[in-house]
């Protein structure tokens, strides 16, 4: 472990000094350039608040590690006045001295992992984390297929809804995501979701839906549903319809599919052909707005299986009967299938369809 370093900042100066000494940091510990110049930006972030707001305070760098996961841990600490409401100071376009306002919304898109803890008047302690991301591993051959087909509002310009299908390693991510009512302001509430679940991908399934929640603060807010499937892996004996926090991690393990879900809002999703039932726990409420924490669950994937995750964009009163052949389509022509004859007119629509490869 690389030893950790204590900065002192109080005047601009200072802030220049400790964005250097950070991207010196993160190079020994293996962040690409892109990454370098993200935690470059966080550092300045903090550090120029400490200075602005707290009339000084220390930043600490530290390399951390867990879950055979590496990365870098950056501290803030003062003793100024504190932030009286922090859910909000996280929203872009928060600003109590007059400026932009990005501060702590920059750092929470940026960072994987964010804490605040704020009492005023007695200052601010902010943790936050950035891990070496695992898409520097080979992509492996997914057992998995998915079609996904979308359409805004009818007159529409642009879409209220967005989609995410990332494949790394040896999983894939995809998610359904709504921004509330239609039309530009909910294209920009599910834009911003997407582009945070985008470039968190890879992190515990908890963390996206607490990040969007925040970068969401200045929007509409949004509804979003997301389904991990990881394989090719050892999958430990899960029990079924448990959420993830309660899986046994000692089980013995073997070869398969583990699809890990958590939703807010209204995503539909349904599953057919699973060798168990699934009762996702769906909670409802608005990333962005007031919604509850999502619930966690892991279940084991079975290559006969079906998923249709939908906005309800999509008619809910349907069932599998309705549409014969699914076994024999691709998840492509599934998809738009059933966007065209589920779709409402007045309402952006998503679906997403997962099947095995070779079903």
């Amino acid at each position: 472990m690389a030893p950790a370093l204590e900065l002192v900042v109080f005047e601009p100066d200072d802030i220049i000094r400790a964005q250097a000494t950070a991207k010196r940091f993160a190079l020994e510990l293996g962040f690409d350039l892109t990454a370098i110049e993200e935690i470059a930006i966080v550092v300045c972030e903090l550090a120029s608040n400490l200075v602005r707001h707290a009339q000084g305070g220390r930043l600490t760098l530290s390399e951390v590690s867990k879950d055979q996961r590496s990365g870098i841990r950056i501290e803030s600490n003062d003793r100024g006045p504190g932030i009286a409401h922090v859910e909000s100071a996280m929203a872009d376009g928060f600003s109590t001295s007059g400026s932009l306002g990005y501060g702590l919304g920059t750092v929470n898109r940026l960072m994987d992992e964010f804490q605040i803890t704020s009492q005023p008047p007695h200052g601010t302690y902010i943790l936050c984390q950035k891990w070496l991301h695992s898409d520097s591993q080979p992509e492996t051959a997914c057992p998995l297929e998915f079609g996904v087909a979308t359409r805004q509002f009818p007159g529409m310009e642009v879409n209220g809804d967005a989609f995410v299908i990332k494949h790394w390693g040896s999983s894939v991510l995809i998610g359904v995501i709504d921004g509330l009512g239609h039309g530009e302001f909910a294209h920009l509430a599910a834009e911003t979701a997407r582009q945070f679940v985008e470039t968190h991908y890879d992190q515990p399934l908890d963390a996206p839906f607490r990040g969007v929640a925040r970068v969401c603060r200045s929007t509409r807010g949004v509804v979003m549903a997301l389904a991990r499937f990881d394989f090719g892996a050892q999958v430990p004996g899960l029990k079924e319809n448990t959420p993830a926090s309660d899986q046994s991690e000692t089980a013995a393990g073997k070869p398969g599919i583990r699809l890990t879900f958590g939703s807010i809002g209204n995503i539909e999703v349904r599953v057919r052909g699973n060798h168990a039932p699934m009762n996702f726990m769906v909670r409802r409420g608005v990333l962005g707005g007031s919604a509850p924490k999502v619930v966690i669950t892991e279940h084991i994937w079975d290559l006969e299986s079906l998923m249709v995750l939908h906005s309800d964009g999509l008619r809910t009163h349907w069932t599998w009967e309705d549409f014969p052949g699914l076994t024999t389509q691709s998840a492509g022509a599934l998809a738009q299938q059933l966007l065209s004859t589920l779709a409402k007119d007045e309402d952006d629509a998503t679906v997403i369809v997962v099947k095995g490869a070779h079903a």
